[in-house]
This record gives C-alpha cells, sequence and structure tokens, in this order.
C-alpha cells in the first residue's frame, strides 16, 4: 500500500486555512484540522475511491463541502498536491 506524503505547498495551505479560521472560530478551525488529517490519513485505502481531478491524473477527496484534498496515487507514494476551498476557481 502506498504511503502518503504532503507536498509543502499544501501542508503551507492546510496551514493557512486553518490560521484563517482558528481567527474567527477556534472549535471550527480544531475541527476541520482534525478532519483534513483524517481524510489524508485514510487516501491509500482505497486510492481511487475519489473522484477524478480536474487536473490530469490527480483525484479529488471532499473533506467538508467547502474544502477537499487534491491529490496524485503513484505506484509507492500518494502525494497530497494541494487543499482547495470548493468555491474557488480550480484549476
Amino acid at each position: 500500500m502506498p504511503h502518503i506524503i504532503w507536498r509543502p505547498n499544501a501542508r503551507e495551505e492546510a496551514r493557512q486555512i486553518i490560521d484563517y479560521i482558528s481567527d474567527r472560530n477556534l472549535a471550527a478551525a480544531a475541527q476541520l484540522a482534525e478532519l483534513t488529517e483524517y481524510v489524508a490519513d485514510r487516501l491509500a485505502d482505497p486510492p481511487y475511491v475519489n473522484r477524478a481531478g480536474r487536473v490530469p491524473d490527480t483525484r479529488e477527496a471532499i473533506i467538508t463541502p467547502n474544502y477537499m484534498l487534491v491529490y496524485r496515487v503513484g505506484t509507492e507514494v500518494i502525494e497530497i498536491l494541494a487543499i482547495k476551498h470548493t468555491r474557488q476557481q480550480y484549476p
């Protein structure tokens, strides 16, 4: 089973989102951080269960109705590429 790695820019995006939310609602920020890790930890089992991404060779896992993880599946690793707001213009 492939292991999961976060690209540095994806970790930074997650941190910025959590920081932004925590300035307004600390409990909501903690819940989003927990859900993000929960979803990320389960990407490898099975990796193709989530929808195909808008960018070729990617997948999108819904964290909440407002946030998703964008990732790429490799033979030995799953790379988390980004965390995006679902209303964000992407790609």
